[in-house]
């Protein structure tokens, strides 16, 4: 099989996770409503391009360590046969604080944003 071929292939293996994040994971779901959410409110507010860069960095911050959670969490289930044990359970609770750590950096840049534009909005 060519290089080509073969970047293609990865792409389409990379494109089949996200289906399945998005399938199987209701909080990936959630984040991704309030990232759609976010962009409505930047089109409305007409946010500068520094602020779209920092919304987008965010967004997709908060949806890598959703789906790099998600990983986790399967494969230790795996792992474990879904029995629990107190080593997978610090490491399924520490990448849940990874996804929690970048939502609430995604919450201050949010903030950040968006709150002095509807402030103005509404004064």
């Amino acid at each position: 099989m060519s290089y080509i071929k073969k970047r293609i292939l990865s792409f389409r293996f990379a494109f089949r996770g996200i289906i399945t994040l998005f399938r199987e994971t209701p909080n990936a779901v959630l984040q991704l409503i309030a990232a759609a959410l976010a962009v409505v409110l930047g089109v409305f507010l007409h946010i500068s391009r520094g602020e779209w860069l920092a919304l987008v960095i965010v967004i997709g911050g908060v949806l890598a360590m959703e789906a790099l959670n998600s990983a986790l969490e399967v494969l230790s289930d795996y792992v474990c046969r879904k029995e629990i044990h107190p080593a997978i359970k610090k490491v399924k609770d520490i990448s849940a604080a990874a996804v929690l750590l970048a939502a609430m950096a995604a919450l201050a840049v949010g903030i950040v944003i968006f709150l002095p534009k509807i402030i103005l909005l509404f004064s």
